[in-house]
């Protein structure tokens, strides 16, 4: 019966292989599985199928099956005409149909994904059968055959077992359909299991697809800790009353036990099984703990470590609500003194869909971040200028990669709403060139639109690829790209960015650095999977070491101190000096000498040949003339080179007068009693010495006066008569204890220790004439 059968096999299908005589003793679907367990039994070498769900090994639910087929569609390799052996139709790009279950929908894409990775096995099973041309199914049928007969077959071609919610009908016919054929199919998968010699269907698999399917199985959980909710410390005490042990290392892990990342200081690491011990101690409901892969982490510690003065924070590129709310809560944790004014971190979000938009404002809500902020617009429209940004500080950058360096693509892919069109490339161990120079060009993109913010300090640019093109190289690139630009331009060094080290070079991690330079990379490994990221920070000015004399002589040039401290004027200035003085002479001919004397009951003070002591006149003269000397002095003060001390800026002014109005500007606000200045007397060869050759000239120092008492009428208090005065006096007058006179060159008396202290300053005169007043 076995040679019937068997020769009936080869006489209705002509793609068997004739020259395997050692497969007709196959008969029925219960030796082939005492053949696998053989196999696995023989050899402890062949890496363990990783089981999709808990509920893989019983099947899935109609559902999953249906959304797992519209996926396959959408990204099963299509090979040209003259080599494809099965059709799965010419549509593309449909719809998924809604899956509320988060288990259903990861499971129907890591089915999906499994069956990617074995779409020439299962073809080859279908032809080899005979099913596919004894009673074939319509095309648009056989995405969804296909990933029911890669489940078929992880079953042991046994029947589902599993609890059905839901029963469709165009599933219940496909799984009909294989039903009929189990026999033949089970004998196809051991005749090219012999011909290949596999000891397992993954020994078909690439070598890096096999290297990365081993570590995922053996990946351990990261979790990082929500200091909003709670701190490190807390969460450390509430496992170890759970039951769970500390360690010292990953290492270590083994049981109920947890560590710290040796990296990130709010990360901890947890043995794979141990997730549903973790949610019985309510962490992980409560948003105290987030678990999430550690190549997620490292950008947002690096931002918060960049972040030295209290800006904004603006990520763009492909990450997940769990990322922003890692990146603001850590932010928002460093300046939690400064509660009214927390550093905001704004979020493009133009490349994600309306469920992510709903989703990202819900966990962030969730989480207790209260400093994000979502901008709607493309990264490459925003302008340097723009209002939001003008305090962003460190720009963060995920953009979309290749994730080749992610042992488990589609955990990661779905959790961090990365990009499912790479399913196929990952599933073959490579990505398309094609894909790859698409993915480069976005990447060079939004390195040299950040490095164009002006205000920007650090720029954190993070990867989960394992392709120099995709981590150094774009870096590198972008880099000298700018610097070209910048030089071309003639920008200052300091609009050049360069390579830092990251904050996680001093951990002790020597096998996971590239030492080579300041990028940092992890290697994947059986305990965590691969990243690379790099720190651009801009150059700061060069501090430069000046003695005294350059920067006094750098001020001057700046016109800081206005030549007080050089003797010559430069050509330039004694030319603006003399047309002014040329000015100021053809005025001051047409008017008299301007002074106000201060005369006491029994004192007068003299007048000095070259200066005038400015003060009150009596104060019946001054009574007399209240109506006819304000508007005298006013026109004498815009026509004169004196000027009130409350004016701030002056149209025109000599080098001496702008110096002493500067001068008398700082010392009003110092704590003297009465400010006054002596002018220049109208009879001082004041043109002629503007128009010498580098004149010689003396800074002279404030003196002091101690003057008698001032007495005025009740009817008109100091306050007031402090406007009679000439524009060029300023006067305060206070009773106090008088500070020894630096004239008297002694102390003072008794009688006089409470009477008006004037202190006077000659901004403009000689030494000589302060002798002789």
């Amino acid at each position: 019966m076995v040679k019937k059968k068997n020769a009936k096999g080869r006489h209705r299908c002509p793609f068997t292989d004739k020259t395997q005589k050692s497969v007709s003793h196959i008969a029925s679907s219960k030796d082939l599985i005492q053949l696998d367990d053989e196999a696995e039994s023989d050899t402890s070498a062949a890496p363990p199928q990783p089981h999709i769900t808990i509920q893989s090994c019983q099947g899935f639910p109609d559902r999953v099956y249906l959304l797992a087929s519209v996926i396959y569609q959408n990204n099963h390799l299509e090979k040209p005409a003259a080599q494809r052996l099965v059709s799965y139709g010419k549509e593309r790009g449909l719809r998924l149909p809604e899956v509320k279950d988060e288990e259903m929908h990861r499971a129907a894409y890591e089915l999906a994904f499994s069956t990617l990775k074995y779409q020439e096995l299962l073809e080859d099973m279908m032809i080899d059968s005979c099913c596919y041309l004894t009673q074939p199914m319509p095309d648009e049928q056989m995405s969804l055959v296909a990933v029911m007969l890669y489940d078929f077959q992880n079953r042991k071609f046994l029947p589902r077992e599993c609890k059905v919610d839901e029963i469709v009908q165009e599933v219940r016919h496909v799984e009909d359909y294989l039903l009929r054929f189990k026999t033949k199919l089970a004998a196809s998968l051991a005749r090219c299991r012999i011909k290949h010699d596999l000891l397992s269907i993954e020994c078909i698999l690439p070598e890096s697809v096999k290297k990365k399917q081993q570590r995922s199985s053996n990946l351990p959980l990261y979790a990082w800790v929500n200091t909003l909710k709670s701190s490190l410390d807390e969460i450390q005490s509430v496992l170890k009353s759970a039951g769970f042990s500390q360690v010292k290392s990953i290492g270590q892990l083994e049981g109920q036990t947890f560590c710290q990342d040796p990296h990130c200081g709010d990360i901890l690491v947890f043995p794979a099984q141990l997730k549903a011990q973790l949610y019985s101690t309510k962490l992980l409901s409560d948003h105290k703990l987030i678990i999430q892969d550690k190549s997620c982490s490292l950008g947002p510690n690096a931002v918060c470590s960049l972040l030295h003065e209290e800006g904004d924070v603006l990520m763009v590129g492909s990450f997940s609500s769990l990322t922003v709310s890692h990146t603001a809560a850590l932010i928002a944790e460093k300046y939690k003194a400064n509660s009214i004014n927390w550093p905001s971190v704004y979020v493009c979000v133009n490349n994600c869909t309306d469920a992510q938009r709903e989703e990202l404002e819900l966990t962030v809500s969730a989480m207790g971040c209260n400093n994000v902020r979502l901008i709607l617009e493309e990264f490459q429209s925003l302008h340097t200028g723009d209002k939001r940004l003008q305090r962003v500080r460190v720009i963060l950058l995920t953009p979309k990669c290749s994730v080749s360096a992610v042992s488990n693509p589609v955990d990661f892919i779905l959790q961090e709403n990365g990009d499912t069109d790479l399913l196929q490339d990952l599933s073959q161990g490579s990505i398309a060139q094609s894909k790859l120079e698409s993915l480069v060009a976005q990447q060079r993109k939004d390195i040299d639109h950040a490095l164009m913010f002006p205000k920007v300090l650090a720029i954190v640019y993070a990867t989960c690829s394992s392709y120099p093109e995709e981590n150094a190289d774009v870096v590198r690139k972008a880099l000298q790209q700018a610097q070209a630009r910048a030089d071309q331009e003639g920008e200052p060094k300091q609009a050049k960015f360069r390579p830092s080290p990251s904050p996680f070079m001093s951990s002790e991690y020597p096998k996971a650095m590239d030492e080579t330079d300041s990028f940092f990379m992890l290697e994947p490994t059986e305990h965590t999977n691969g990243s690379f990221l790099a720190v651009l920070t801009r150059v700061p000015e060069p501090a430069v070491k000046e003695a005294p004399n350059e920067v006094i002589a750098r001020a001057n040039a700046k016109g800081i101190l206005d030549k007080l401290g050089s003797n010559h004027l430069t050509r330039k200035e004694q030319h603006e000096n003399s047309s002014r003085m040329k000015k100021a002479a053809s005025v001051r001919t047409t008017q008299s000498q301007l002074s106000v004397s201060i005369q006491p009951k029994h004192h007068q003070t003299k007048r000095s040949d070259s200066a005038v002591l400015c003060g009150h006149q009596d104060f019946t003269n001054m009574k007399q003339s209240s109506q006819e000397k304000p508007k005298s002095l006013r026109s004498q003060a815009t026509k004169g080179t004196t000027s009130s001390s409350f004016s701030y800026s002056r149209p025109e002014c000599n080098s001496a007068s702008c110096s002493s109005s500067k001068l008398e500007k700082s010392l009003h606000t110092a704590p003297v009693t009465t400010t006054l200045r002596y002018s220049s007397s109208s009879a001082a060869p004041a043109v002629p010495a503007a128009r010498s050759r580098g004149p010689q000239k003396e800074v002279l120092k404030p003196v002091l006066f101690v003057l008698p008492p001032v007495h005025f009428p009740n009817f008109f208090p100091p306050q007031h008569s402090r406007s009679r005065f000439s524009p060029s006096l300023s006067c305060k007058w206070k009773r106090q204890t008088p500070i020894v006179s630096s004239c008297s060159g002694g102390s003072l008396s008794k009688d006089a220790q409470e009477i008006p202290v004037l202190t006077c300053f000659d901004l403009t005169n000689t030494k000589k004439s302060i002798k002789k007043s």
